[in-house]
């Protein structure tokens, strides 16, 4: 086997406000309370319930300026997550079975709805 997955990675300007909102989106918590940690280092956070996997949010200098080539793709209801801060980038219609909206750095994620 040459690779296992490990972890996902998702890299922010203000990545402990992203830390907090896919918490929020997620039902996820940080591994390390705020302030166990000096503030620039990357935030880990997990399902509580264990079955989802680790995120890692990692601070950057730079703004997202293109398409994602890798993203999350989640359950969930679009308009609980615009009232939370995300956008709607292309709404569910067609062939395509889902909506894809943004986080409020702009990184693309899918939604399904159950």
């Amino acid at each position: 086997m040459p690779a296992k997955f490990k972890d996902l990675a998702l890299d922010a300007l203000d990545h402990q406000a992203q830390a907090d909102w896919w918490c929020s989106t997620l039902g996820y918590v940080r591994r390390s309370p705020p302030g166990e940690q000096p503030p620039d280092w990357p935030v880990a956070i997990v399902d509580p319930a264990g079955e989802g996997p680790l995120i890692w949010l990692n601070r950057v200098p730079e703004r997202k300026t293109v398409k994602n080539r890798m993203h999350l793709d989640v359950w969930g209801d679009p308009a609980d997550l615009t009232a939370a801060g995300a956008r709607m980038v292309v709404e569910r219609g067609g062939d395509r079975e889902w909506h894809v909206m943004a986080d409020p750095e702009g990184n693309e994620f899918c939604v399904f709805e159950r």
